[in-house]
């Protein structure tokens, strides 16, 4: 749940990730570095009842193990080196979690005020989740995108868990007779068995893909939203790749959405397929990428146009089933709609019935190798227990945690929430987008406000700077619009440049920046490199 997806049907990679101001020292000067013992877990989420978990042992910092029975009930709790300092325990490692965690490592504390601070996540890595395409398209590697959380904090005070949250118990609620005169501002329990009392909570879950909206959805079809997903997709296009090689029968990929994710995603793919595939892109809108500024989604329409990308405008997908299901094929038959064509594939091949959104649409049955799914995401902050305390948190309807405009949970002071975990409205009223942008400048004032909030300080409130909007499309395209000058769009190469260089800017920490910085240079110079000795070779075989 801490993996925290930026759901990324509104895709992480479709904002202009700027520096923003941080204030402060740079992560490399750190004068304090500890190496504590950081522990891990399995992790297994079921949002309908609550936060629940399948915990798996411990991972120490050695690389040991440390087996916890499943029979063992009575909790553990966690010791703090000071109780005396305060106690900060950060849920999720997303952009919201790790870069609030970093940004109070950055900041000048006094020496009695400096907090000790535990992040907990499911997965050992951080995941850049707007580069997951170039993983497809091979300009970046794993560890460039997805470093470990361990190499990232090494050099910090920051504690780290690879856990699952059991059980949340808030005591920081106000009441009638205004906040809860507990010590703490709560406890955390974990599946491993730990039980984390705190002072000062953060929730940054994220989000993870819904796919269980429309049948055959959760059982067909790959979402693109996680390091895993990425993986998962990649090998199931090596795998088509393979198979299909030599054969002539094109690889079809069916792409469900058309917002930034899905966009970028079928560019990404019809680039790597070549003449060797065919995409189909499915909107229910009758555009794509409908709230992206006009330059952006011209370039796009260009780049999926050259690319012989099919879009399929003005249509929701009503159900997925797999060819060589006996009852799928009498369906179809006896529908009239693509008769025999179960007979003619085998059982990894899917059918799409696609249904009209407007007027004047015929109905569509297509065919596809690979189903993708961009479509609706679903926060992971979960509902707590039933209880006879007030302590539940206020949830919208789509499990967002309500907030005030310093970032805290109403109603619970001790507590904040960002990116997807959190509900927060603009200036005029509209409830921010679940992107990158937002969870970086999030961040900064959750770290900000964490620090207010210890020091006895007034708390800003958060304004959302919209800095501009980017896309990839390609190994050598993007497109992005910058909000400071209108109208303006960079596409092609100087936008593809524009953007690495964006988000190398905005990677975890320096040290890690550099390394990747080196990386993509070195790539880049291979490249013309070997660019240009095939283009002399032309030359000289010409002539």
């Amino acid at each position: 749940m801490a993996q925290i997806a930026f759901a990324l049907s509104t895709s992480a990679s479709a904002t202009l990730l700027l520096p923003f101001n941080r204030g402060a020292k740079q992560w490399t000067n750190k004068l304090f570095p500890v190496f504590p013992k950081r522990y891990g877990t399995g992790f297994s989420l079921f949002p309908n009842k609550g936060v629940r978990f399948v915990g798996s042992g411990v991972t120490v910092a050695n690389g040991g193990v440390v087996e916890i029975s499943e029979g063992e009930k009575a909790p553990r709790s966690y010791v703090w080196q000071d109780n005396k300092k305060p106690r900060v325990c950060i849920l999720g490692g997303g952009f919201g979690g790790l870069y609030t965690a970093l940004r109070l490592e950055s900041l000048v504390w006094p020496d009695d005020k400096k907090p000790q601070v535990l992040l907990v996540d499911q997965s050992e890595r951080f995941v850049f989740k707007p580069m997951l395409y170039e993983l497809l398209s091979g300009e970046v590697d794993a560890w460039e995108i997805a470093p470990r959380f361990l190499d990232l904090l090494a050099n910090t005070s920051v504690q780290f868990f690879q856990d699952r949250v059991k059980l949340l118990h808030p005591a920081d609620h106000l009441g009638m007779n205004g906040p809860s005169r507990s010590s703490c501002g709560g406890t955390v329990h974990l599946e491993s068995g730990l039980l984390i009392e705190y002072d000062w909570l953060v929730l940054a879950l994220g989000a993870e893909s819904k796919l269980d909206v429309v049948p055959g959805a959760l059982e067909f079809a790959l979402p693109f939203s996680t390091l895993e997903d990425a993986h998962k997709v990649d090998n199931k296009l090596r795998t088509l790749e393979r198979t299909n090689f030599g054969k002539g029968s094109p690889i079809r990929v069916a792409v469900v959405g058309c917002g930034y994710a899905g966009v970028e995603l079928a560019a990404t793919v019809a680039e790597r397929l070549q003449d060797g595939g065919i995409v189909q892109a499915i909107n229910v809108d009758t555009t794509i990428c409908p709230t992206a500024p006009p330059g952006n989604r011209e370039a796009a329409l260009k780049v999926l146009s050259s690319r012989k990308v099919q879009l399929l405008l003005g249509y929701f997908v009503r159900s997925i089933q797999r060819v060589g299901d006996a009852e799928a094929s009498a369906k179809l038959t006896d529908s009239g709609a693509v008769p025999g064509i179960a007979a003619e594939h085998d059982h990894e091949k899917y059918i799409l019935e696609l249904q009209p959104a407007e007027r004047g649409f015929q109905r569509q049955i297509i065919e596809a190798d690979l189903v993708l799914w961009t479509v609706g995401s679903k926060p992971l902050l979960p509902l707590l227990e039933p209880g006879d305390k007030p302590h539940e948190l206020p949830l919208n309807a789509r499990g967002q945690a309500e907030t005030d405009e310093t970032l805290r949970v109403k109603g619970h002071p001790r507590i904040f929430a960002l990116g997807d975990s959190s509900s927060l409205r603009d200036s005029n009223g509209r409830l921010l987008p679940a992107t990158a942008q937002v969870a970086f400048q999030q961040a900064d004032f959750a770290g900000w406000n964490l620090w207010a909030a210890i020091n006895d300080r007034p708390l800003l409130p958060f304004r959302f700077q919209n800095l501009g909007e980017m896309m990839t499309l390609g190994s050598n395209d993007a497109a992005i619009s910058p909000s400071f000058i209108e109208g303006l769009t960079l596409e092609g190469p100087i936008g593809h440049t524009a953007r690495k260089i964006a988000y190398l800017i905005r990677l975890p920490t320096d040290e890690h920046r550099l390394k990747v910085g080196i990386s993509w240079l070195t790539k880049s110079a291979i490249n013309s490199v070997s660019s240009l000795q095939s283009t002399l070779s032309k030359v000289l075989s010409g002539s």
